[in-house]
């Protein structure tokens, strides 16, 4: 019988805590359809790297851009590990973003900053995020990919859902 796991991780939201971050996430996407030792059964198996990447990018969102400016705030991290699925959330207590300000790269003039968002958004089946205080981006990430020819690689700019299905908006 499989039960769900939650992974509780606070840490100073300043890059030195980044690579501490990452491994539990990274460790904990390896849990991800494990039922017995035998290990998962995985169809994609760029599973765990792209949970990896989306989540890298997340922290370093925090880090450099929400509190930019202002006093080191933390960063709590939820790993909510499905047998089928794992859902990762962020929560800081810094500087909101308004979604409809992130425009999509420019990838063709190979841009070395900006691809966060982007990297988020093609890899996570579901990303949402809630501005306030605290700020909450919840990035889900499913072991059987989800019906992939009805969505997008990427959402636009601005098409982080709400949990009430909506888009967000600051």
């Amino acid at each position: 019988m499989y039960h769900a796991i939650v992974i509780h991780l606070r840490v100073p939201g300043s890059l030195r805590y980044r690579d501490l971050a990452v491994r539990v996430v990274g460790a904990a996407a390896k849990l991800v359809g494990v039922s017995d030792d035998s290990g998962p059964t995985r169809i994609n198996r760029d599973f765990d790297h792209q949970i990896i990447s989306a989540f890298g990018e997340a922290f370093n969102n925090v880090a450099i851009h929400s509190y930019r400016g202002q006093v080191m705030g933390e960063v709590e991290v939820e790993v909510d590990i499905g047998s089928a699925h794992i859902t990762v959330r962020l929560r800081d207590w810094g500087r909101s973003f308004a979604l409809d300000d992130v425009p999509l790269p420019d990838l063709e003039s190979m841009p070395e900053s900006g691809l966060g968002l982007f990297i988020i958004r093609s890899f996570m089946d579901e990303v949402q995020y809630l501005p306030g205080s605290p700020n909450v981006l919840s990035m889900t990430k499913h072991l059987v990919p989800t019906d992939s020819a009805s969505r997008p690689a990427h959402k636009p700019a601005g098409a982080f859902e709400d949990s009430a299905g909506g888009k967000s908006r600051q």
